[in-house]
């Protein structure tokens, strides 16, 4: 619990929880923009 507390009440703890957001973010803007890469890439191929 107080690992908790201090996770969302510390700016250490709230600066941890913005940089886990991000990167999930990040990732998940990664995916789709490498997806439709690869999906533009196969139609302009003819595949």
């Amino acid at each position: 619990m107080k690992m908790l507390m201090d996770l969302f009440t510390t700016d250490y703890g709230l600066m941890s929880v913005g940089v886990i957001a991000f990167m999930l973010g990040m990732a998940v803007w990664f995916r789709a923009f490498f997806r439709r890469k690869m999906a533009e890439d196969a139609k302009n191929a003819g595949v």
